[in-house]
């Protein structure tokens, strides 16, 4: 049974992704003019950051009430992620 071609898969997202994307931009705020910062790294930082948090998926407008809350019950895991994934990465880079 492909369930791709019977359901609409479109509204189902992880909101993981869009906290650690957002956190990233903070914390690459603080780092401007670093020389890591280039669009790969960046790709890569959130894509380590990604694989280092749960995720968090959302497909209803309850889910999409429930996600508003998820950075204040997720947000450490996910500022040292991001952190971490910034750390890592730009080692790398070097």
């Amino acid at each position: 049974m492909d369930v791709t071609k019977m359901f609409n898969f479109d509204e189902l997202t992880n909101s993981a992704e869009q906290l650690v994307l957002e956190e990233l931009g903070r914390q690459l705020e603080e780092r401007e003019g670093d020389a890591c910062i280039s669009e790969d790294s960046v790709m890569d930082m959130a894509t380590y950051a990604l694989n280092h948090v749960r995720p968090m998926y959302r497909v209803n407008l309850l889910g999409r009430l429930y996600a508003d809350t998820l950075m204040e019950e997720h947000g450490d895991e996910v500022r040292s992620a991001v952190r971490e994934a910034i750390e890592k990465i730009c080692s790398e880079y070097r």
